[in-house]
């Protein structure tokens, strides 16, 4: 079997990660797209565009499915990717992990990228899936491109800024975005700093398929 995965730049490694340990005998095409990253602050078109020439990229290598490997693109551009590729090409999407936050009963925060914080997409999410837990969309403005320069100054400073929209009382926090999964410990221990000891991260990558 042969997998492609896509995503504006380094994010999709966490879904590769956890696709090599449940598939280690799938072959996997990583298709970024580092000059055009971020796609967080782009348009629903812009960011549809740009996911369309990673998917076709990734096409040419005839993989048997396509893991969408970015909640933003998949909140905006998976409908196109669908329309463009399949039947031949399945096409799967990632997603906030909200449902399984939710089961723990208590508030849930959604830290995302500007253009998944506040989507009809991801609202939608929220009322299908939370099941009642109070939750508040966290937006996090240059933390997907701190994570891929590998930008301290910028991890720390927009970490922080995050943390502090992070209501007390939160007891699980929704990673909706590939890159941050790469930072979870830094996060964990910022949030942990800012008064959340006890609270769970919820990762997009353990959703990939086998």
């Amino acid at each position: 079997m042969k997998i492609a995965l896509l995503d504006s730049g380094i994010g999709l490694l966490a879904a590769a990660a956890a696709l090599r340990h449940q598939r280690p005998d799938a072959d996997l095409v990583l298709s970024c797209d580092p000059d055009g990253m971020p796609w967080g602050p782009r348009t629903p078109q812009d960011i549809a565009e740009h996911a369309l020439a990673c998917a076709r990229a990734a096409a040419a290598y005839r993989p048997d499915a396509l893991v969408v490997a970015c909640n933003t693109a998949s909140v905006h551009a998976l409908d196109a990717l669908r329309d463009a590729l399949e039947p031949g090409l399945p096409v799967i999407g990632t997603v906030p992990a909200i449902k399984p936050a939710a089961l723990g009963g208590g508030p849930v925060a959604i830290w995302a990228t500007p253009a998944t914080t506040g989507s009809a997409y991801q609202r939608g999410l929220i009322a299908d899936f939370a099941d009642g837990a109070a939750v508040t969309e966290v937006p996090c403005p240059g933390l997907a491109e701190a994570v891929e320069q590998a930008d301290e100054a910028a991890l720390e400073q927009a970490i922080a800024a995050a943390a502090a929209l992070t209501p007390p009382g939160t007891a699980a926090v929704v990673l909706s975005c590939t890159h941050y999964e790469m930072v979870d410990e830094r996060i964990r221990a910022a949030v942990a700093a800012a008064g959340h000891p006890r609270l769970t991260l919820h990762g997009p990558a353990g959703a990939a398929p086998g």
